[in-house]
């Protein structure tokens, strides 16, 4: 039964997630931009009140699809995560003061240069940027409108 709860338990919460995301109108294929953290607007994980998160939802049932995401820059420290169906983060980028440019790719499928294989087709794209108080969160959300996340 343990086994049972460690394998199927992680598909059910980012199952969950990605419905809960859904509902608050996170997009699929293309970034959401977000609410500064407090704690009336953390809902399913405990976020950092010093970041701007944006999420975009990914949806690669299609095996010729391709989902390709850009993060614009920033001067400070920013990220770009992929999260799988099953929670896993299964690839990280950093981009401190450059644009980040990636293809996603469905399961299965062959990586060249500047591309990314996700393990499941469907999941969740996250950048998190450096921006502690009001007028840098101001300055993240400016800099967000240079991101996209859209299905090729």
């Amino acid at each position: 039964m343990h086994l049972a709860v460690l394998h199927f338990a992680p598909g059910f919460i980012m199952g969950r997630a990605m419905d809960a995301l859904a509902a608050r109108g996170v997009a699929l294929h293309r970034f959401t931009a977000p609410q500064r953290i407090n704690p009336q607007t953390q809902s399913v994980v405990r976020s950092s009140p010093d970041l701007y998160y944006a999420l975009c939802r990914f949806d690669l049932a299609n095996p010729e699809a391709r989902v390709e995401v850009h993060m614009g820059g920033w001067p400070n420290y920013q990220s770009l995560s992929f999260f799988d169906a099953r929670t896993d983060n299964f690839a990280t980028l950093r981009g401190i003061g450059k644009d980040v440019t990636v293809a996603l790719l469905p399961p299965g499928s062959r990586a060249g240069a500047g591309e990314i294989v996700s393990p499941t087709t469907k999941g969740v794209v996250l950048v998190r940027r450096l921006a502690p108080d009001e007028q840098r969160f101001a300055a993240a959300t400016r800099a967000g409108m240079h991101d996209s996340c859209s299905l090729e």
